[in-house]
């Protein structure tokens, strides 16, 4: 008997497909965001642990097998040893896909537009039609680093919507055994107009219109735009960050602002949390800064879809199929 501890939202229907699959039962608990200790007596026979963020308390976990998280950013996993305790770790790369691709259309166009411009005229009831509020984002060119689910569905839209895509990744062909919503994304991976490798930076962030991030936060990626690479983007283009906010160098960021070497940005993921109103990132004109929403986890497609990864790995265990979004050693070291 397979037992699956959930320590995350319910959603009803999925919970009874759960545990309709045989040989397995299923207990829940009330749900936390963060690590905290559960009763020993809880998590000492437990084989698969759906969580946002493990207990903290994991030696009591003599059993466990599989943590699935519910996020797609593994952050919380880094320094738990899961390879050497023989857990095996699952993501929820996919679920925030469509909403995520959908905030970065929305924020190329409310950028190129200058809707924020806009919208500060209404209030003061200035009738303004300048050239500024009037372009369009097709024929432009977006800039994905990172070609993993994000970055695919986000290339469906803008193809879709007559950009040139150019991405930098080592690998941007099919992905097997990763969670894809049907109809959605990239799968082959045949959809960019160029590929470059991470050897030539200059290369992909010259061309751009837009450069928007798609990668995960790891000790590598870690301020991996700076003063160097924002300055080989052109002073037209704008930057968007859905991934994580260390990314980009806080430094670099407001210098490139300041001095105009980038034309704007679009924020969603940060330094702080939440954002000081102090910082002056909240101050630009040409910067859009979202409170980490555009993963659209309160929307009510959010459930249905993690938890039909968990549903999925859960029958693959059991069927010894390979896992959905499957984290790799090299991952969970944190590389």
């Amino acid at each position: 008997m397979l037992k699956v501890l959930v320590d995350m939202n319910v959603h009803l229907p999925s919970l009874e497909k759960l545990r309709a699959i045989e040989n397995v039962s299923v207990h829940t608990i009330e749900p936390a965001e963060k690590a905290r200790v559960i009763p020993a007596a809880e998590v000492q026979d437990v084989d698969f642990l759906f969580c946002t963020c493990p207990p903290s308390n994991l030696d009591d976990m003599k059993k466990l097998k599989i943590v699935q998280i519910a996020s797609a950013g593994y952050t919380q996993l880094l320094g738990l040893d899961l390879p050497k305790r023989n857990i095996k770790a699952c993501n929820a790369a996919g679920v925030n896909d469509i909403p995520i691709a959908q905030w970065n259309i929305a924020m190329m166009i409310n950028l190129l537009r200058n809707v924020r411009g806009m919208i500060r005229n209404q209030e003061v009831g200035i009738w303004d039609r300048s050239a500024c509020f009037q372009r369009d984002i097709r024929g432009l060119t977006l800039g994905i680093w990172g070609y993993g689910g994000i970055g695919r569905e986000t290339a469906r839209l803008a193809k879709a919507m007559g950009l040139k895509v150019y991405v930098l990744d080592f690998n941007v062909g099919p992905r097997p055994a990763m969670y894809v919503v049907a109809g959605t994304g990239d799968p082959q991976g045949v959809l960019p107009d160029k590929v470059f490798l991470p050897a030539q930076q200059k290369e992909f962030l010259s061309g751009l219109d837009f450069l928007m991030l798609s990668m995960p936060l790891t000790k590598k990626t870690e301020g991996i735009i700076g003063d160097e690479q924002l300055s080989m983007l052109q002073p037209h283009a704008f930057l968007l960050n859905p991934a994580r906010g260390p990314l980009i160098r806080e430094s670099s960021l407001l210098n490139a602002l300041r001095k105009g070497l980038i034309a704007g940005a679009a924020i969603d993921t940060h330094y702080y949390y939440p954002m000081p109103a102090d910082h002056p990132l909240w101050k630009f004109p040409n910067v859009i800064m979202t409170p980490h929403i555009s993963g659209s986890t309160a929307s009510p497609n959010f459930l249905p879809l993690l938890w039909d990864i968990v549903t999925q790995n859960v029958y693959r265990f059991q069927t010894g199929q390979p896992l959905l979004n499957e984290l790799s050693t090299t991952q969970l070291a944190g590389g």
